[in-house]
């Protein structure tokens, strides 16, 4: 039962408690740019979750065999690997969201969500938490980009998922980097107020949980401890 538990536990950690987008504030470039429509706020979030899950599983699986000091440039070609292979199955399929989704589909490579799950989580776990914890931060991630593209639709256009709501004149803003970066910001403070601040949590950064510690870690140490 506490097994149970503590799966359940792995795979609803990043909806909300430790959700990437709203919580840990990672990945809010493309946040940013494709949540201008819902679709592609449902489609950006589809695609990382994919990569996100697969890649957990692929390095767990793979984490005894790839050396210490080039797992970074590792986990980087399996990432890249998976984003070509979604990036063509878009494109082959759903071809408006691939022109919409545009540069920001294969910069999914370079998400600093997806690296960040491989060395914190997948590069320590089993290969089923390591799924787990892709798909609870993958669909975190889909539902606070899509949560984001509603409102930014409705209040800029007066629609959502395409559907006309309403014939007010809409606030043309919303759709630009203005109105995302309010919307953003409004959308973490509802979180923050919601979980009466138990969600949103101050973490220390130091050299442990620094993806390029081991490269700048001899130089860090000159200088007396990592400043990231």
């Amino acid at each position: 039962m506490e097994q149970k538990k503590s799966k359940l536990s792995i795979l609803t950690n990043g909806i909300i408690k430790e959700n990437p987008t709203l919580v840990l504030v990672l990945g809010t470039c493309p946040t940013l740019a494709v949540s201008t429509m819902a679709i592609n706020g449902i489609g950006m979030g589809i695609a990382a979750t994919v990569v996100l899950v697969f890649s957990n599983i692929l390095i767990s699986m793979l984490k005894n065999i790839i050396p210490e000091k080039v797992r970074i440039p590792c986990y980087i070609v399996v990432i890249a690997g998976l984003v070509t292979v979604v990036q063509l199955f878009v494109q082959a399929y759903f071809q408006s969201i691939y022109e919409a989704l545009g540069i920001f589909l294969p910069l999914i490579v370079v998400n600093c969500i997806i690296l960040g799950r491989a060395e914190m989580f997948a590069n320590k776990n089993s290969v089923i938490d390591s799924a787990l914890d892709g798909l609870g931060m993958g669909l975190g991630f889909t539902l606070a980009v899509t949560f984001i593209g509603c409102v930014r639709e409705f209040l800029g256009s007066g629609s959502v998922f395409g559907v006309q709501i309403h014939n007010i004149d809409p606030m043309s803003i919303f759709l630009l980097a203005p109105g995302g970066f309010f919307v953003f910001g409004s959308t973490i403070a509802l979180v923050n107020r919601l979980t009466k601040g138990k969600g949103v949590k101050r973490k220390s950064f130091g050299c442990e949980g620094c993806p390029a510690a081991a490269a700048c870690g001899r130089a860090q140490k000159a200088e007396g401890g990592c400043n990231a």
